[in-house]
């Protein structure tokens, strides 16, 4: 595993784009998922929708580079990034876990420039969400609220069980332009109208989502392959639907 030593001396920001990023809070969203902000000195600002390189460095020299969703609109010099610790991973756990705040890594960004959302675009929009991968999907729906758009939104959001829910507060305070539905793949609360099981045509039916929505699916591939084509079958144009995929 990689344990870059822990600082919070200030360096000169790394040729190649990289940039010093601190470590300034860390917060739980599930058992195993992570929200982190870090200070990013000189950070260009980005669009809702992007993501990051975020690199570490042992001390003997060894490097491993990671890509994560940024999970906020831009904020000055901040940036709040959403981490899944996967079991066995080289980085993602000593992110989630290890690593101190005050603790300085490198950061690349911002990356991407299909998968994004700014205020150019003001229709009704279809989020699809899959696990983590609602972690770019919040940084749209926050920064819809910033702009303070009246356009219909929906966002599906498929998770196993209610304790891998992320944003769970946030969402249930949903404002009124958001319709949010949970979708549980394996365990669902008591009392839940929906069966449990993946995404399905039917968990499309009756949504504020016309077929001139802008669609954006994020994910595991097989969610974002399944959930893609269920959208090209309801209707939806292939050149409307935006897809970002992990794992």
């Amino acid at each position: 595993m990689v344990r870059p030593a822990a600082t919070s001396a200030a360096r000169p920001a790394p040729s190649g784009g990289w940039r010093p990023a601190r470590l300034e809070q860390r917060e739980n969203q599930t058992a195993t998922g992570r929200t982190l902000r870090f200070h990013v000195p000189g950070w260009p600002g980005h669009l809702p929708g992007q993501h990051v390189d975020v690199r570490l460095t042992a001390d003997d020299g060894y490097q491993a580079v990671r890509s994560y969703s940024l999970a906020a609109p831009a904020d000055g010099e901040t940036v709040e990034l959403g981490v899944q610790s996967t079991p066995g991973g080289e980085v993602s756990p000593y992110l989630a876990e290890v690593l101190p705040v005050g603790s300085q890594v490198e950061m690349k960004g911002p990356l991407g420039g299909w998968f994004v959302w700014d205020d150019t675009f003001d229709g009704p929009l279809l989020l699809a969400g899959g696990g983590s991968g609602v972690v770019p999907l919040m940084a749209i729906l926050r920064a819809r609220r910033q702009v303070r758009s009246d356009a219909p939104c929906t966002l599906l959001y498929s998770v196993r069980t209610q304790g891998e829910l992320w944003y769970a507060d946030e969402l249930a305070a949903a404002p009124p332009f958001l319709s949010v539905r949970v979708l549980h793949t394996r365990q669902a609360p008591p009392g839940s109208a929906r069966p449990v099981g993946r995404i399905a045509a039917a968990d499309l039916d009756g949504l504020s989502a016309p077929s001139g929505s802008r669609c954006y699916v994020c994910g595991p591939t097989g969610f974002v392959e399944h959930t893609s084509d269920l959208l090209l079958a309801a209707g939806h144009p292939a050149d409307l639907i935006r897809t970002e995929r992990y794992g």
